[in-house]
Formats: structure tokens, sequence, C-alpha cells
């Protein structure tokens, strides 16, 4: 006689599966790009039915989008842990820089492009508007002490420039792949950025 899964173990065995999937597909997109990547070899890795991917993901951004989660959470925490030591904008904000370039090394140059470029895509799925975002809140947390502190101009609004810094980060992490000039690049945006909010750091 068959016994029914009690609903614990099938939640268990659900999140098993789709961590599998996770783990299968972004194996997939490192060597071949999101684009290219076959569902067919992301499933035969994972060891499921070909349908069991569009149970979890609709589409392959998804499993990017989920990834971008994962990966924004991460650094958040690295942020919050160096924002507690009371560092000053500036620091901050290159720390920031660090981590997000830091993420090359771990995901590879393919899928770190690809990973950079769902914030600009058309094929990026529709989100929740209220979803949080912890890496906007923790940028934009050091802004607004800055701004209480008046170490930068009164009038920025800290989660609009949190905005500006990451997204102008990825946008000119793409543009200048492989750019020789790409370091004094990013460190002429880091400068930019902290003139236009004012940055005046106390002696």
């Amino acid at each position: 006689m068959a016994f029914a899964q009690p609903p614990a173990s099938r939640e268990i065995r659900r999140i098993q599966t789709r961590e599998r999937l996770m783990g299968a597909a972004v194996a997939e997109f490192k060597r071949s790009g999101v684009a290219a990547a076959e569902i067919a070899a992301i499933v035969s890795a994972a060891g499921v039915a070909h349908g069991t991917f569009f149970f979890h993901f609709p589409t392959k951004e998804h499993v990017l989008l989920e990834l971008e989660r994962r990966e924004e959470r991460r650094i958040a925490n690295q942020i919050a842990r160096f924002i507690s030591a009371a560092i000053d904008l500036e620091s901050v904000l290159r720390e920031s820089i660090n981590l997000v370039t830091g993420l090359e090394r771990r995901l590879g140059p393919v899928l770190f492009n690809d990973f950079l470029a769902l914030h600009f895509s058309q094929r990026r799925p529709r989100v929740d508007e209220d979803e949080s975002h912890p890496l906007i809140d923790e940028v934009a947390a050091v802004i607004e002490r800055s701004r209480a502190s008046h170490t930068v101009d009164q009038s920025v609004n800290s989660v609009n420039s949190a905005i500006f810094f990451l997204l102008g980060l990825y946008a000119l992490l793409i543009a200048t792949d492989q750019w020789p000039t790409q370091a004094s690049m990013i460190e002429d945006f880091l400068q930019q950025t902290l003139r236009g909010v004012g940055y005046c750091p106390t002696e």
C-alpha cells in the first residue's frame, strides 16, 4: 500500500530539485552564456524531466534573476558588516565596487556579463514593485547617514543616488569589458559619484 508523502517532505524535495536545477543552470550558463544555454543540458545534469525546469523557472532569465537576488543578498550582507565599522562614504562605495567586480571571479566572465546585462534587458522578468533590493538599501543607508552628518549635500535623495550609483557601475562594467582603461574609468566614476552628491568628508 502506497502512502502519500507528508507536506514537509514534498516541500523538501521541491527545494532540493530547485537547487539542483539552479546549480546545473549556472554551470551551463558559465560554459555557454544564457542565450546559448540548452534546457536539455540543464535538466540532464540535474537529473530531472524536461518539464520540471519550467515548473520551477518559466524562462532561463528567471534562473538568472534568482541568481541575482542571491548574489545581491550576499553582497549586501558583506556591505552591512563593512558599514558597521562606521566607515566613510567613499570607503563604502569603493568596497561596493570591489564586491561587484569580484563577482566575475565567482561567476566567470561569460555569466558575469549576462548577470550585469539582465538589469537592462527587455527580457528581464517582471517583479513585484515591493520586492526588496538589499544592496540598494545598504548603499542608500550609508548615503543617508552621510547626509545626516552633513558630509553630503542636504538635497540628495539617498535611494535615488544608490540606484544611480549601482546601475551606473553595472553599465560601465558592461561597456568597458576587456578595456585596458577600465580600472581608471571605474575610479573616475567613483570620484564623479562622490562629487555628484557633494561629498565633503570631515577632517
